[in-house]
């Protein structure tokens, strides 16, 4: 199990629609069975990510799935990932994690 974060860094101007895209980003994954959700952080440090999307993959060609047609064609994907990247600080800082399977 792999889990995949996108920290993404706004203006406080650009916050609610930084939300509303990565609600969309998370609607279009859960529409594809995976479990997503849209990170708040309470408390950041200097620098730190604004917003988080996470994303659970069993196997990693998911995300690139999600990546070039998760919001619906690639053609509506790339519309998408353009718009959002318009009101970006930077690019998305991503980690792609491995879950531990170890047991208790």
């Amino acid at each position: 199990m792999y889990l995949a974060r996108f920290s993404y860094d706004v203006l406080p101007l650009n916050r609610h629609r930084a939300i509303d895209f990565i609600r969309r980003e998370v609607e279009a994954a859960k529409a594809n069975g995976l479990n997503a959700r849209l990170l708040v952080p309470l408390t950041r440090r200097g620098g730190g990510a604004a917003l988080q999307f996470e994303v659970e993959l069993t196997h990693l060609d998911q995300l690139d799935d999600l990546r070039h047609q998760g919001i619906g064609s690639s053609d509506e994907t790339a519309s998408w990932m353009h718009a959002f990247s318009e009101i970006l600080v930077a690019p998305p800082d991503v980690e792609i994690l491995r879950l531990d399977g170890m047991v208790p």
